[in-house]
């Protein structure tokens, strides 16, 4: 995304245009990401319905001999993004209709399958991360065409620093709601400029109150996916730190 965003503009009615623009496709973006649709019941995780639809993807990978109902992803996609139910393929041979907290009908999750290759399971992606994300994006890609490069503030790891949101004119600092813990979470960017939550808190408590056997080096998000109805959506990868107590990024 970093070399993507790379892109000067030395005409100043020009610069201030595209400023303009971008801020537009922000309440576009924002109005696709969130349908008009927002009634309660389409923001609640409901296992009956999650279970329905682990259903319907056994019985189309059973007739498929193995296949499963994805969509089309393109190389590199994030592990917790790459495997997205594609409902107009179990629809409505296999389930009737998207459940009503599905994104398809009007709700804030996308369905997903963890474990594909093995053992396909059902999960959600919370889509309300992907709002705050984008909004700061925006921003982000603003400041890039006047700085030339993010506005880093204090690196964590030799990849991983978190945002100086003074300078990208950000008076609250921007969180977003776990859908693991309920609590806010904060925001970290890699050195290609891209954005992601991160998952420290949860890590911290899932390691605590869950028996695991991680060794540095192994990648601990799936104690959270394993825990939950979730995945961790726009993660960085984490490892266990020497002692086997506490979550770190993990280093290229």
């Amino acid at each position: 995304m970093g070399d993507k965003m790379n892109i000067h503009i030395n005409n100043p009615s020009k610069k201030w245009s595209f400023i303009l623009l971008c801020i537009i496709l922000s309440f576009l973006l924002t109005g696709c990401l969130y349908p008009t649709d927002q009634r309660k019941e389409n923001q609640v995780p409901y296992k009956d319905q999650i279970m329905m639809v682990q259903t319907a993807v056994n019985q189309y990978k059973t007739d498929q001999t193995g296949l499963l109902p994805i969509k089309t992803t393109e190389a590199g996609t994030p592990i917790y993004q790459k495997y997205l139910i594609d409902f107009k393929k179990i629809v409505p041979k296999y389930l009737a209709e998207p459940p009503g907290n599905a994104y398809e009908s009007g709700g804030v999750f996308q369905y997903t399958l963890v474990d594909a290759e093995t053992n396909p399971t059902v999960k959600l992606f919370d889509m309300r991360i992907a709002n705050t994300l984008q909004d700061l994006n925006i921003r982000l890609m603003v400041y890039r065409q006047a700085n030339g490069y993010p506005p880093f503030k204090e690196r964590l790891t030799n990849d991983v620093y978190t945002l100086d949101y003074k300078k990208l004119g950000v008076k609250e600092i921007p969180t977003v709601l776990s859908p693991f813990s309920q609590k806010q979470l904060g925001l970290v960017i890699d050195t290609n400029g891209e954005l992601f939550v991160d998952y420290t808190p949860d890590l911290i408590s899932a390691l605590e109150n869950n028996k695991h056997n991680f060794k540095p080096g192994d990648d601990i998000r799936n104690i959270l996916v394993e825990n939950s109805f979730f995945v961790p959506a726009y993660s960085l990868p984490y490892t266990i730190s020497e002692d086997g107590k506490m979550p770190k990024f993990m280093t290229k």
